[in-house]
């Protein structure tokens, strides 16, 4: 037996036999080689189990074999190999912050690989500088956003694309697009990446770029763990601003709100703008307000039923912090909202890429973080993001006796994204990104999916082509469709890169064929 070995306490379903190990799962075994060439604790335990056993959706549960705790990438590379070469291959899913929400991280009967393992294991995010390249970090797969931002803040620099969210992992955001305010100017998070270490469904380590066995790295880039386990991103960097000024405008026309989030996406004055939809069945969260300016807003939505509100930010430093107001002044004259309801604040810059966080820290302690979240995202084109107000906020959302989700409404530039890579968009030039983020008791989330279930039909009826993000579907015919033109290259690539079919299963893209 290994030495690093812990053999876990609830050693049941564990033997070894002959320096082989045998995990015996629902109908199969798993057969890995000796443990000495997987480092890392593999366990089988009721406590590391079920901690792996569902995700921030909390819809989904499925229960692995054993979990790996990898020291190093080349840990992950053994089990995959080991993966391979067993009689039966199973099936293996790498796991972040567990941030998914339909189960995409999991497997049933497979081994899940849990990523937070390497954090342990000394500083795997490291700032550097070349000629060619400028400024970049080298971040662990496993890293969290909000720890990269502060390791690059330390030295006065930051990745310039993000998540609403910091606290996900690196490689989890690059295998899905990673998307925020930021993206309508500069891309989403895998438009931001220099080069890529990625362990293949093959179990080879690999160095990738655009320039270095590219295939691979487009592949993985918004692939949905199909093709490799990210284990280190390149990432840019410019220098930091120390500020950022932060607006809100509010509207009661849809048609104008559009209008102007595309007028300032446009422009390019901003480098924040998403909007939301704030709507009378609540609940609403007004603490960004000034607490005189609460009583009216709250009048404003139930004279209209709901509105609208764009938010923005303009980062500023010490060079321009006599002038950003200014700047801001001129984006913003001739929008057509509300008069006397535009908002603002003045806040750190580390604050306001963390606000997400401070609503995170409020609703844990009211036990409402980990519960149910039937979330939908889609991306609409532009051309039709007026029948979704009609057809969706107008009608369907209306309609419902569930509370409203938090609602995201923000438009996008298609030439910031790389159609090389896996990720799949809608073909219009400028499309939205729609999010409902449903949160609900255990018991209840179905109501919430009977909403996306409506929604995602108002649009197939009415013709509307419409791309999920953070994708869940159920048939072939769904996966065909979602990925379109792209699904040919998409299965050529699963044959390339992971033939036996080893990596994330949870997607469910090629176990339901």
């Amino acid at each position: 037996m290994a030495e690093n070995f812990a053999v876990p306490k609830y050693l049941t379903t564990m033997s070894l036999i002959l320096g082989f190990m045998v995990l015996f799962t629902t109908g199969t075994s798993i057969l890995l080689p000796a443990l000495g060439d997987i480092s890392g604790f593999l366990r089988n335990d009721t406590e590391s189990i079920n901690s792996t056993s569902t995700d921030y959706g909390h819809i989904v549960y499925q229960y692995a074999s054993a979990v790996l705790n990898p020291t190093s990438p080349n840990d992950i590379a053994s089990l995959i190999l080991s993966a391979n070469n067993n009689s039966a291959p199973f099936s293996v899913a790498a796991r972040g912050q567990g941030h998914s929400v339909r189960g995409q991280a999991l497997t049933s009967d497979g081994v899940v690989i849990n990523m937070t393992a390497l954090i342990s294991n000394g500083s795997r995010i490291v700032v550097s500088e070349s000629p060619s390249l400028g400024s970049y970090a080298d971040v662990g797969g496993e890293q969290r956003w909000i720890d990269v931002l502060r390791a690059t803040l330390d030295r006065g620099l930051t990745p310039v694309s993000w998540t609403d969210y910091l606290y996900l992992s690196v490689g989890g955001t690059l295998s899905n697009a990673g998307i925020s305010g930021q993206t309508f100017r500069y891309g989403p998070q895998i438009n931001n990446v220099y080069e890529l270490d990625v362990v293949t469904g093959k179990g080879e380590l690999v160095t990738c770029s655009s320039n270095k066995v590219p295939g691979l790295f487009y592949a993985v880039l918004g692939g949905l763990g199909q093709f490799g386990i990210i284990t280190r991103a390149r990432i840019p960097l410019e220098p930091a601003p120390k500020r950022a000024k932060w607006v809100r405008m509010m509207y009661s026309n849809f048609s104008a709100f559009s209008k102007d989030q595309e007028r300032l996406m446009a422009n390019n004055g901003f480098d924040y703008l998403e909007g939301f939809l704030l709507m009378k069945q609540g609940p609403l969260d007004l603490s960004f307000y000034p607490l005189l300016d609460q009583p009216r807003i709250t009048a404003l939505i139930n004279q209209y039923g709901f509105i609208y509100y764009i938010e923005a930010a303009k980062y500023y430093d010490d060079s321009t912090r006599t002038t950003v107001d200014k700047v801001v002044e001129k984006l913003i004259n001739g929008l057509s909202f509300v008069p006397g309801f535009l908002f603002d604040q003045d806040v750190l810059y580390i604050d306001f890429l963390d606000r997400v966080h401070t609503e995170e820290e409020k609703l844990r302690s009211l036990g409402l973080w980990d519960i149910a979240h039937p979330w939908l995202n889609i991306f609409v084109p532009k051309s039709r993001i007026l029948d979704i107000d009609s057809g969706v906020f107008r009608n369907i959302l209306l309609k419902q006796n569930v509370p409203t989700a938090v609602t995201l409404i923000y438009p996008m530039n298609r030439k910031k994204w790389d159609g090389r890579m896996s990720a799949v968009i809608p073909d219009e030039d400028v499309f939205y990104v729609v999010g409902l983020l449903h949160a609900s008791g255990f018991n209840d989330w179905q109501a919430f999916d009977e909403v996306n279930r409506q929604i995602l039909q108002f649009c197939n009826d009415a013709g509307i082509l419409v791309k999920q993000y953070l994708p869940h579907y159920e048939t072939q015919e769904d996966w065909k469709n979602h990925f379109g033109t792209k699904w040919q290259s998409f299965q050529d690539r699963k044959v390339r890169f992971d033939p036996n079919k080893i990596l994330a299963p949870g997607q469910r893209i090629f176990s339901v064929l």
